[in-house]
């Protein structure tokens, strides 16, 4: 499997935000990607609700 195409700026955020390493980001299948993404944003607005 080829690396993801995406900015070098753009891995280094997601493996920051998701706590993964670089290399795991850049192998991981795009759809796998957002799925995180989107669940670790979930996650965000819930304990933003949960300090209101």
């Amino acid at each position: 499997m080829r690396p993801n195409q995406i900015s070098l700026e753009t891995a280094q955020m997601m493996s920051k935000k998701l706590g993964m390493p670089l290399e795991h980001v850049m192998h991981t299948p795009p759809h796998i990607l957002v799925a995180k993404l989107k669940e670790k944003e979930e996650q965000e607005e819930q304990a933003k609700k949960e300090e209101e």
